[in-house]
This record gives structure tokens, C-alpha cells and sequence, in this order.
């Protein structure tokens, strides 16, 4: 299963991409938990995450080719 991830923000800044592709995330916890392994600094980060353009705010599972954003806390103005 490849899951396509979009992050915004800070979280871009961290990582050094704004878009990552993953294979065999069965689930949002999964995907965060392989993302943190592979860049320690998320450990540290607050984000919200989206799935195909709906936030969540629990674990979900995901499906073959959906799109998930993670986007870093916004301040207006």
C-alpha cells in the first residue's frame, strides 16, 4: 500500500521535504511512528493530520493511494 504524505510549514522545514511517499502504513499511528523513526525531530513537533482533506483526530486506517497531510499549528491575523 504507498500512502502520499504532504507537509506543511515547519514540518517541511525539519524534515527538508514537503512531500513523502511511504509503503505499508496500515494506519495514521503506524505512519507517524515510521515518519518519527526516520526523522526524530517529529518526536518534538505538534501537527494535526488530514486524510484526503478531512482532519482526524484519531487513529484511522488508510487506504492504497490517499493522500495525507500533516500540517503544524496555525496562528491568524
Amino acid at each position: 500500500m504507498t500512502v502520499h504524505i504532504i507537509l506543511f510549514g515547519q514540518l517541511a522545514d525539519i524534515t527538508g521535504v514537503d512531500k513523502i511517499t511511504v509503503e505499508n502504513s496500515l494506519d495514521t499511528d503506524s505512519m507517524v511512528k515510521s515518519l518519527q523513526n526516520t526523522y526524530p525531530a517529529l518526536i518534538q513537533s505538534t501537527f494535526v493530520i488530514a486524510v484526503d482533506k478531512k482532519i482526524i483526530s484519531s487513529n484511522t486506517l488508510l487506504t492504497d493511494q490517499c493522500s495525507v497531510a500533516l500540517l503544524p499549528p496555525f496562528s491568524g491575523g
